[in-house]
């Protein structure tokens, strides 16, 4: 198993920036699919952005497209969510998760692995 633990969260103003980490254990990243998910209050949960164990293939849903990256860097065991000009609805727990088949972030299934996420908020 791989256990997934996030950080970086914290309040940032409307058009601000945030850089996500996400450090795993237990297991080497370099043969999962790695993601994002986010849950704002009362709302469901959503899919944000993934990143394939092949190659550079990405996936982002589209209100983060051109405003959101996922990187990762294996030798660090480590994966990365850069977001962008954020706005309030932006403000949620996002979650870090890992999945063995990159089919299931295409699809916006959940993955196999959880973090416990972090806290973003972005203040108006």
């Amino acid at each position: 198993q791989v256990q997934l633990a996030e950080s970086g969260g914290g309040l940032v103003q409307t058009g601000g920036s945030l850089r996500l980490s996400c450090a795993a254990s237990g297991r080497s990243i370099s043969t999962y699919s790695m993601g994002w998910f986010r849950q704002s209050p009362g709302k469901e949960r959503e899919f944000v952005a993934a990143l394939a164990y092949f190659g550079a293939s990405t996936h982002y849903a589209e209100s983060m497209k051109g405003r959101f990256t996922v990187s990762r860097d294996n030798a660090k065991n480590t994966v990365y969510l850069q977001m962008n000009s954020l706005v309030p609805e932006d403000t949620a727990v996002y979650y870090c998760t890992a999945d063995s088949r990159w089919s299931d972030y295409l699809r916006h299934a959940s993955p196999d692995y959880w973090g416990k996420g972090t806290l973003v908020t972005v203040s108006s």
